[in-house]
Formats: structure tokens, sequence, C-alpha cells
């Protein structure tokens, strides 16, 4: 017979479990998140929710999928139902980080 895992063994599979799951007993509610990141930047939750592509927008809906996706740990395919969009697109905006600013060396 195989040996027993030891407790600090199975302590720890159980942390790794819980970080890779990103289980949480509560989760804020999307709407609320949309609205919280709407006041903070100015625009409304309709506003967030749709497909327009001003900088501020866009920016707002970045900040919004990282948000869910990567620190609440929402499925990319449920915010992006929330959203409307294509869940690439949740996904993408969750791990991008902002474009750097090209000078006029171009």
């Amino acid at each position: 017979m195989p040996p027993a895992p030891c407790t600090m063994c199975w302590a720890e599979a159980l942390k790794r479990e819980k970080e890779t799951l990103r289980l949480r007993e509560t989760l804020t509610d999307l709407r609320a998140l949309a609205r919280q990141i709407g006041r903070e930047e100015g625009i409304t939750e309709m506003e967030l929710r749709s497909g327009r592509r001003k900088k501020e927008i866009s920016k707002a809906r970045r900040r919004f999928c990282e948000l869910a996706v990567v620190k609440l740990g929402y499925p990319g395919a449920q915010v992006a139902r929330f959203l409307g969009v294509a869940t690439w697109a949740v996904v993408r905006a969750a791990n991008s980080e902002e474009w750097p600013k090209i000078g006029s060396r171009l």
C-alpha cells in the first residue's frame, strides 16, 4: 500500500487548488462593478456595455474586464455575455497592458 500523504502536503494541495480555481464565497455582482467603474471613469453603465470605441470607454471596459476576470475570478465567457462582446475580446482586454505612447521617433 502507498503511504498516506502527509498533512502538510495535503494542505498545500488544497491551497493550490483554491488559487487555481479562484473559489470565492461571494462575488461582486457584475452590474454593481460596472456602476462603480462607470462612476470612477465618468461614464454610464450603458456606455460601458455599448460597442463604442471612444478612448475613455475602451479604457473603462478594459479595466472592467481586468477586475472581473483577473481579480474577481469571473469566467471570460460570463463577462463577455454581460458586455455583449466576444469571449476572446474580454480575455484579451483582461490580460493586456496599456499600450505605451509612441514618441515622435516614427
